[in-house]
Protein backbone atom coordinates (compact mmCIF):
# COMPACT_ATOMS: atom_id res chain seq x y z
CA UNK A 1 0.00 0.00 0.00
CA UNK A 2 2.56 2.53 -0.96
CA UNK A 3 0.39 5.18 -2.09
CA UNK A 4 -3.72 4.98 0.20
CA UNK A 5 -6.79 6.22 -0.67
CA UNK A 6 -7.80 6.05 2.70
CA UNK A 7 -12.07 6.17 3.74
CA UNK A 8 -12.73 8.24 6.05
CA UNK A 9 -15.48 6.65 7.94
CA UNK A 10 -17.06 9.71 9.70
CA UNK A 11 -19.81 7.50 11.40
CA UNK A 12 -21.20 8.44 14.76
CA UNK A 13 -21.69 4.10 15.79
CA UNK A 14 -19.44 1.04 14.91
CA UNK A 15 -22.47 -0.57 13.55
CA UNK A 16 -22.68 1.97 10.72
CA UNK A 17 -19.45 1.77 10.09
CA UNK A 18 -19.38 -1.62 9.88
CA UNK A 19 -22.70 -1.77 8.05
CA UNK A 20 -20.44 0.39 5.50
CA UNK A 21 -17.73 -1.52 5.17
CA UNK A 22 -19.68 -4.93 4.56
CA UNK A 23 -21.22 -3.28 0.76
CA UNK A 24 -17.71 -3.91 -0.69
CA UNK A 25 -16.79 -7.50 -1.47
CA UNK A 26 -15.02 -9.70 0.58
CA UNK A 27 -11.62 -9.62 -0.15
CA UNK A 28 -11.24 -6.28 -1.27
CA UNK A 29 -8.36 -4.85 1.25
CA UNK A 30 -9.28 -1.41 2.51
CA UNK A 31 -7.23 1.44 4.01
CA UNK A 32 -9.65 3.21 6.51
CA UNK A 33 -9.33 6.52 8.73
CA UNK A 34 -10.75 6.10 11.96
CA UNK A 35 -11.21 9.82 13.69
CA UNK A 36 -12.18 11.04 16.45
CA UNK A 37 -16.31 10.91 16.39
CA UNK A 38 -16.27 6.83 15.63
CA UNK A 39 -12.87 6.45 18.03
CA UNK A 40 -14.61 8.61 21.01
CA UNK A 41 -18.09 5.87 20.39
CA UNK A 42 -16.63 2.60 19.98
CA UNK A 43 -13.36 2.80 21.47
CA UNK A 44 -10.20 0.44 20.45
CA UNK A 45 -12.94 -2.35 19.68
CA UNK A 46 -13.97 -0.82 16.80
CA UNK A 47 -9.91 -0.72 15.72
CA UNK A 48 -10.47 -4.92 15.83
CA UNK A 49 -13.69 -4.89 14.16
CA UNK A 50 -11.72 -3.57 11.09
CA UNK A 51 -8.81 -4.82 11.17
CA UNK A 52 -10.53 -8.63 11.34
CA UNK A 53 -11.86 -7.29 8.15
CA UNK A 54 -8.27 -7.16 6.61
CA UNK A 55 -8.54 -3.89 6.30
CA UNK A 56 -5.50 -1.03 7.19
CA UNK A 57 -6.46 1.57 9.86
CA UNK A 58 -5.44 5.10 9.92
CA UNK A 59 -5.71 6.48 13.44
CA UNK A 60 -6.73 10.48 13.13
CA UNK A 61 -6.64 11.82 16.81
CA UNK A 62 -4.79 14.70 16.76
CA UNK A 63 -3.25 14.65 19.92
CA UNK A 64 -1.75 18.29 20.90
CA UNK A 65 -1.14 18.16 24.72
CA UNK A 66 2.03 18.26 27.28
CA UNK A 67 4.72 16.28 26.05
CA UNK A 68 4.35 13.77 28.81
CA UNK A 69 0.84 13.50 27.99
CA UNK A 70 1.41 12.71 24.12
CA UNK A 71 4.16 10.29 24.87
CA UNK A 72 1.94 8.06 27.45
CA UNK A 73 -0.98 8.09 25.20
CA UNK A 74 0.98 7.71 22.24
CA UNK A 75 2.52 4.51 24.01
CA UNK A 76 -1.08 3.02 23.90
CA UNK A 77 -1.90 3.96 20.22
CA UNK A 78 1.23 2.35 19.29
CA UNK A 79 0.16 -1.24 20.82
CA UNK A 80 -3.23 -1.71 18.82
CA UNK A 81 -1.99 -2.24 15.82
CA UNK A 82 -2.62 0.60 13.57
CA UNK A 83 -0.90 1.36 10.10
CA UNK A 84 -0.71 5.66 10.73
CA UNK A 85 -1.71 7.59 13.46
CA UNK A 86 -1.44 11.53 13.91
CA UNK A 87 -0.57 14.75 16.00
CA UNK A 88 -0.53 18.25 15.99
CA UNK A 89 2.85 19.97 14.45
CA UNK A 90 1.95 23.03 16.48
CA UNK A 91 2.62 20.96 19.71
CA UNK A 92 6.20 21.60 19.04
CA UNK A 93 9.48 19.65 18.74
CA UNK A 94 9.53 18.33 22.04
CA UNK A 95 6.02 17.43 22.10
CA UNK A 96 6.85 15.61 18.72
CA UNK A 97 9.89 14.04 19.64
CA UNK A 98 8.03 12.33 23.08
CA UNK A 99 5.13 11.45 20.09
CA UNK A 100 7.38 9.49 18.03
CA UNK A 101 9.34 8.11 21.52
CA UNK A 102 5.89 7.17 22.87
CA UNK A 103 4.81 5.26 19.60
CA UNK A 104 7.54 3.74 19.47
CA UNK A 105 7.94 1.65 23.32
CA UNK A 106 4.39 1.12 22.01
CA UNK A 107 4.54 -1.11 19.17
CA UNK A 108 7.68 -2.98 20.77
CA UNK A 109 5.96 -3.79 23.57
CA UNK A 110 3.35 -5.84 21.34
CA UNK A 111 5.88 -6.92 19.02
CA UNK A 112 4.23 -4.21 16.21
CA UNK A 113 5.85 -2.52 13.56
CA UNK A 114 5.54 1.30 15.23
CA UNK A 115 2.80 3.12 12.64
CA UNK A 116 3.97 5.97 11.14
CA UNK A 117 3.34 9.32 12.65
CA UNK A 118 1.95 12.12 10.92
CA UNK A 119 1.63 15.72 11.79
CA UNK A 120 -1.22 17.50 11.31
CA UNK A 121 0.15 21.17 9.35
CA UNK A 122 -2.86 23.24 8.99
CA UNK A 123 -6.00 21.65 8.60
CA UNK A 124 -7.77 21.90 5.25
CA UNK A 125 -10.52 24.13 7.07
CA UNK A 126 -8.10 26.79 7.50
CA UNK A 127 -8.38 29.73 5.19
CA UNK A 128 -5.63 33.27 4.86
CA UNK A 129 -7.84 34.80 7.55
CA UNK A 130 -8.44 32.30 10.20
CA UNK A 131 -4.72 31.70 9.97
CA UNK A 132 -4.09 35.59 10.39
CA UNK A 133 -6.71 36.83 12.43
CA UNK A 134 -8.05 34.06 14.21
CA UNK A 135 -4.45 32.12 15.18
CA UNK A 136 -2.56 35.54 14.46
CA UNK A 137 -0.13 33.67 12.51
CA UNK A 138 1.27 36.22 9.97
CA UNK A 139 2.47 35.19 6.35
CA UNK A 140 0.51 32.66 3.69
CA UNK A 141 -1.57 29.39 4.66
CA UNK A 142 1.46 27.28 2.46
CA UNK A 143 4.31 29.06 4.60
CA UNK A 144 2.94 28.01 7.79
CA UNK A 145 2.30 24.20 6.35
CA UNK A 146 5.91 24.10 4.89
CA UNK A 147 7.74 25.66 8.24
CA UNK A 148 5.73 23.42 10.31
CA UNK A 149 6.60 20.38 8.05
CA UNK A 150 9.94 20.96 8.52
CA UNK A 151 9.62 20.92 12.26
CA UNK A 152 7.76 17.82 11.90
CA UNK A 153 10.73 16.30 10.06
CA UNK A 154 13.29 17.29 12.37
CA UNK A 155 11.42 15.80 15.10
CA UNK A 156 11.21 12.24 13.77
CA UNK A 157 7.71 12.53 12.48
CA UNK A 158 7.36 10.34 9.02
CA UNK A 159 5.23 12.77 7.11
CA UNK A 160 2.74 15.42 7.43
CA UNK A 161 -1.27 15.63 6.72
CA UNK A 162 -1.42 18.52 4.32
CA UNK A 163 -3.75 19.97 1.83
CA UNK A 164 -2.57 18.95 -2.18
CA UNK A 165 -1.92 22.54 -2.77
CA UNK A 166 1.16 22.31 -0.69
CA UNK A 167 2.89 19.05 -1.19
CA UNK A 168 4.54 19.83 -3.69
CA UNK A 169 6.53 22.75 -1.73
CA UNK A 170 6.23 20.37 1.18
CA UNK A 171 8.80 18.17 -0.89
CA UNK A 172 10.92 20.43 -2.15
CA UNK A 173 11.65 21.68 1.12
CA UNK A 174 11.89 18.54 2.95
CA UNK A 175 12.54 16.18 0.38
CA UNK A 176 10.07 13.41 -1.50
CA UNK A 177 10.59 10.36 0.91
CA UNK A 178 8.59 12.40 3.61
CA UNK A 179 4.97 11.69 3.63
CA UNK A 180 2.42 13.69 2.25
CA UNK A 181 -1.07 12.74 2.68
CA UNK A 182 -3.97 15.18 2.02
CA UNK A 183 -7.80 14.91 2.44
CA UNK A 184 -9.44 17.94 1.36
CA UNK A 185 -9.98 15.79 -2.20
CA UNK A 186 -13.04 16.28 -4.28
CA UNK A 187 -14.64 14.63 -7.46
CA UNK A 188 -14.66 17.50 -10.09
CA UNK A 189 -17.90 19.32 -9.79
CA UNK A 190 -18.49 18.16 -6.44
CA UNK A 191 -19.20 20.37 -3.38
CA UNK A 192 -16.11 21.72 -1.02
CA UNK A 193 -18.55 21.56 1.84
CA UNK A 194 -16.68 23.09 4.96
CA UNK A 195 -13.10 22.16 3.05
CA UNK A 196 -11.28 25.56 2.29
CA UNK A 197 -8.11 24.24 0.27
CA UNK A 198 -9.47 21.47 -2.35
CA UNK A 199 -8.32 19.33 -4.82
CA UNK A 200 -8.99 16.49 -7.15
CA UNK A 201 -7.37 13.45 -7.17
CA UNK A 202 -6.02 14.00 -10.64
CA UNK A 203 -4.35 17.31 -9.32
CA UNK A 204 -3.45 15.93 -5.69
CA UNK A 205 -1.42 12.93 -7.77
CA UNK A 206 0.13 15.18 -9.80
CA UNK A 207 1.17 17.59 -7.17
CA UNK A 208 2.93 14.46 -5.26
CA UNK A 209 0.55 13.67 -2.68
CA UNK A 210 1.69 10.46 -1.27
CA UNK A 211 -1.95 9.44 -0.83
CA UNK A 212 -5.14 10.99 -0.17
CA UNK A 213 -8.09 10.79 2.42
CA UNK A 214 -11.75 11.29 1.49
CA UNK A 215 -14.74 11.07 3.31
CA UNK A 216 -18.10 12.22 2.44
CA UNK A 217 -17.80 11.65 -1.40
CA UNK A 218 -18.02 8.45 -0.61
CA UNK A 219 -19.39 7.54 2.46
CA UNK A 220 -22.46 9.58 1.65
CA UNK A 221 -22.59 8.49 -2.33
CA UNK A 222 -25.87 6.81 -3.68
CA UNK A 223 -23.82 3.60 -4.69
CA UNK A 224 -20.54 4.24 -2.10
CA UNK A 225 -18.27 0.98 -4.02
CA UNK A 226 -18.76 2.62 -7.25
CA UNK A 227 -17.81 6.07 -6.17
CA UNK A 228 -14.68 4.57 -4.33
CA UNK A 229 -13.95 2.50 -7.35
CA UNK A 230 -13.93 5.91 -9.17
CA UNK A 231 -12.01 8.13 -7.46
CA UNK A 232 -9.38 5.10 -6.97
CA UNK A 233 -9.03 4.64 -10.87
CA UNK A 234 -8.56 7.94 -10.73
CA UNK A 235 -5.63 8.26 -8.45
CA UNK A 236 -4.03 5.01 -9.57
CA UNK A 237 -3.93 5.92 -13.11
CA UNK A 238 -1.91 8.86 -12.65
CA UNK A 239 1.77 8.72 -13.05
CA UNK A 240 3.03 9.39 -9.79
CA UNK A 241 6.08 9.52 -10.37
Amino acid sequence: MKRPLFIALDFPTAATALAFLDQFPANQTLAVKIGMELFYAAGPTIIEAVQKRGHTVFLDLKLHDIPHTVESAMRVLGRLGVRYTTVHAAGGHVMLAAAKAGLVAGAKEAGLPAPKLLAITQLTSTDQATLNVDQQIPGTVRDSVVHLAQVAQASGCDGVICSAQEVAAIHQAVGPDFLGITPGIRPAQATADDQQRVMTPTAAAQAGSNGLVIGRPITQATDPVHAYQQLLTEWSNVNHD
